[in-house]
């Protein structure tokens, strides 16, 4: 089995962010040379979070929306008695999940026809990485 590892970085000029990250995945997956297997995207942030779904501007929205009703910035959180101010990003994380595994095939990712993947910034504006692990033959 051939392995290949690459890392994305980001700097999101906002707190909360959605960033479409499917043709960086793409390009790292077309450099390791695997044709059939699978590729795993994961933050490397407790208040990141990666998924899969439509890069439709209005569903974006509503996903944020979601988020906040069900985890509302708020001060409240007894996290925030240790010095943070982010206890919802750690909420937010664990809503969408912090990885995806995509199958190769042929070389490519084998998404569905509208899925696409996603880094959610939920504690931004300081620099973070997305670990891309491409494993297969």
């Amino acid at each position: 089995m051939k392995t290949h590892t690459d890392y994305l970085y980001f700097q999101t000029r906002n707190v909360r962010e959605y960033v479409r990250i499917t043709d960086q995945v793409e390009e790292i997956v077309a450099v390791s040379g695997v044709r059939e297997g699978m590729v795993l995207v994961s933050a490397m942030h407790i208040t990141a979070a990666v998924y899969v779904n439509d890069a439709e501007s209005g569903l974006i929205a509503d996903i944020a929306e979601w988020l906040e009703e069900l985890a509302p910035a708020r001060p409240d959180y007894r996290h925030h008695q240790t010095g943070e101010d982010n206890g919802d990003a750690h909420l937010k994380s664990l809503l969408l999940h912090h990885e995806v595994i995509v199958p190769i095939t042929e070389g490519r990712m084998d998404l569905g026809t509208w899925q696409q993947i996603y880094y959610a910034e939920f504690d931004g504006q300081r620099r973070k990485r997305v670990v891309v692990k491409v494993m297969g033959e």
